[in-house]
């Protein structure tokens, strides 16, 4: 009867044991302020919050291509709350601004010229595969084909293929956005799939 409790007490510490080990690993993952994707939290949701203020303030001061917008960039913050599973905390748009009043014609200062976009690059070029796994869609900005992005600086060339067509285009960041990268336009249209706003199967590749 004593061997019995002996073994009994010693089942009952293993599980007690087990117990604070899960527990202290749970808290261990949670202090280091990383996904379960092992991506940084504040990364994400800086991406997250630029993306919903975008969204609010499309909604807030529509025009003719607000909804096209809002889809595609909707598109966005759903694949960054996957990414975000197991961060803490809840991101929210902040209020967006409202749109400012026109001032009378006469005291309207001439237009400013729109700085032109950086050209298109030879196609051909290869470089480093960047943001695997990472879908490419359009800013809504119009111009001549450029990209925006959110993890490399102005003035970087980057390379997008879009695999469901085997189309390619290379441009230069010359905006900043929430994302890894969205093309324009201009460069949206060489690459995409007629009806479809997301790439989903691309791969980006920086060359400059």
């Amino acid at each position: 009867m004593k061997a019995r409790k002996v073994i009994i007490g010693l089942v009952a510490l293993a599980v007690t044991g087990g117990a604070l080990a899960v527990g202290t690993g749970l808290s261990s993952a949670s202090e280091t302020g990383l996904s379960n994707g092992g991506e940084s939290c504040a990364g994400l949701d800086q991406a997250l919050q630029n993306n919903l203020n975008f969204i609010a303030d499309q909604k807030a001061n529509p025009d003719a291509l607000s909804d096209a917008r809002i889809a595609n960039r909707q598109a966005v913050v759903d694949l960054i709350n996957q990414r975000r599973a197991g961060c803490p905390g809840n991101v929210q748009a902040q209020p967006p601004a409202a749109a400012p009043a026109a001032p009378p014609a006469q005291e309207q200062p001439p237009a400013a010229e729109e700085p032109a976009a950086p050209p298109a690059q030879d196609d051909d070029a290869t470089g480093e595969q960047v943001c695997k796994g990472s879908t490419v869609t359009l800013s809504g900005e119009a111009g001549e084909p450029f990209a925006s992005s959110g993890t490399f600086p102005i003035g970087t060339t980057l390379k997008v293929t879009n695999l469901d067509n085997n189309k390619s285009i290379t441009v230069k960041v010359a905006t900043p956005s929430g994302s890894c990268v969205l093309l324009n336009n201009a460069a949206f249209e060489q690459v995409r799939e007629p009806g479809k706003f997301l790439i989903r199967r691309a791969v980006i590749e920086r060359v400059g």
